[in-house]
């Protein structure tokens, strides 16, 4: 009886050897960006007429890169990031953000392979980043006040 309950034990250990965290249905590639809108959100529509917001947050590689044999150091580079958001309850917050806020960004990472019809010079026929808008808070800078709201304070 004993020996039934250790091959039990055994087994279902061997199974979860990589892990011991719980198993998921799903599994998500997430990217945290903190950096600074590079311009005001923009409203846009698909080709089915569905709204989206798109917007783009630069960020500044940190610590510089290493210095060069010579000893001067290269300046730090700028990468921006273009996001989308399908989200319509947060359509109207995003929108009163001004270029220049210092935002905290989640966003849902998807690696796109080329489309194999497309010509190479394209952007459909290159590899493409897609970053679905999770959530944004804003840490610095100023927001524009919606025009329902008059002259009252706006809360973050």
């Amino acid at each position: 009886m004993f020996n039934f309950a250790r091959t039990i034990r055994v087994n279902c250990a061997a199974q979860r050897l990589f892990s011991t965290s719980a198993r998921r249905s799903h599994d998500v590639a997430k990217l945290t960006l903190i950096g600074r809108l590079g311009r005001e959100p923009e409203t846009k529509y698909t080709a089915s007429n569905k709204e989206y917001v798109t917007y783009s947050v630069a960020t500044t590689n940190y610590p510089p890169p290493p210095p060069n044999p010579d000893g001067s150091r290269p300046s730090a580079r700028t990468s921006w990031h273009y996001i989308y958001c399908f989200a319509p309850n947060t359509f109207d917050y995003l929108r009163t953000l001004t270029k220049g806020c210092h935002v905290y960004v989640e966003a849902n990472y998807e690696l796109r392979e080329p489309d194999a019809s497309a010509e190479p010079g394209s952007p459909q026929g290159q590899r493409q980043i897609f970053l679905r808008h999770e959530t944004l808070r804003l840490l610095g800078g100023r927001r524009q006040q919606p025009e329902s709201e008059g002259e009252s304070e706006v809360e973050n």
